[in-house]
């Protein structure tokens, strides 16, 4: 059983100004990132844009990023897609690549039929297909869809399924399903900013977006709970909400990429049809950056 506590920031992906892939950043931002005090990664996820990128872009990223991932790190893979069959198909490649888990998020273009017995068998025909050990991954901003934490008690029973990144936001849900599954089954809260009240109700970590900027807070943050040093812990989750909401809800992947560029990464453009932040976007996103002590 793998771990899954810590910090598993979803890194984005760096592309070239023609939008093609640009792995030689992806190479220089991972060799930043391991001196973070970081458990692992999440590549080609939501944040990495996988949705705009082919099968085979996907396998190359995570090729390259396996490449420069230190080798006590672990990399979970995105192997999302509408049907379960291509889902397998992501599986088994990102097996290939050098993953050491997959992320599968839900189906959702036919939310109308995604009963609860059409998730399960999704889920259960990836599982059981699958050589690496599956994260479910409930994301209902982007795809409309809720996983119910019904399906997440019955999908945790399974040996290859070992937690699940939440990002529904509802602590109420996320303490129903640590409660409702298997001991061994990992929580991942799937933002920043609810990150301590999903450690209060079982969680062990997180897939953070700001973990691309501020992975020693947010660290600090876990070792103040587990410590029980609730006041510390309390002041720093403070601290990320606003340059959380800043590069989530407010100006999504492009400011995230804009910020990393604001602090010496390498951001870079967006892929279309996202389009990238506006100058008076970037200096509000500066703004917030600095207020935070993140610049």
């Amino acid at each position: 059983m793998l771990s899954l506590r810590g910090i598993f920031p979803p890194i984005p992906t760096p592309f070239r100004q023609d939008e093609s892939l640009d792995l030689e950043n992806l190479k220089a931002n991972l060799a930043r990132w391991n001196d973070e005090p970081l458990a692992g990664y999440v590549v080609a996820g939501s944040n990495g844009e996988a949705v705009a990128l082919s099968s085979e872009e996907r396998f190359q990223l995570v090729g390259a990023a396996r490449a420069a991932i230190r080798e006590d790190r672990l990399l979970i893979a995105g192997a999302g897609a509408e049907s379960t069959r291509q889902t397998i198909e992501l599986t088994e490649g990102m097996r290939r690549e050098g993953a050491d888990a997959v992320i599968v998020v839900t189906p959702s273009y036919y939310g109308p039929r995604l009963d609860d017995t059409a998730l399960l068998d999704h889920y259960l025909k990836v599982a059981d297909a699958s050589q690496l050990p599956v994260v479910l991954y409930n994301v209902p901003v982007y795809t409309g869809l809720d996983l119910p934490a019904r399906v997440v008690r019955e999908l945790a029973t399974h040996e290859n399924i070992i937690g699940i990144k939440e990002s529904g936001g509802s602590i109420a849900k996320m303490d129903s399903m640590v409660n409702g599954t298997p001991a061994e089954f990992q929580l991942l809260s799937g933002s920043a900013s609810f990150f301590l009240a999903a450690l209060v109700v079982g969680a062990v970590g997180v897939v953070p977006a700001l973990g691309c900027l501020a992975a020693e807070r947010i660290s600090a943050l876990l070792l103040a709970y587990e410590s029980g040093n609730l006041d510390t812990a309390r002041e720093i989750q403070a601290s990320l909400v606003a340059p959380n909401e800043a590069i989530t809800s407010k100006f999504g992947i492009a400011g995230l990429k804009a910020a990393l560029d604001l602090i010496g990464f390498y951001g870079g453009p967006v892929r279309a049809p996202l389009q990238a932040i506006t100058q008076e976007e970037r200096a509000i996103l500066e703004d917030t950056l600095a207020e935070a002590d993140l610049i």
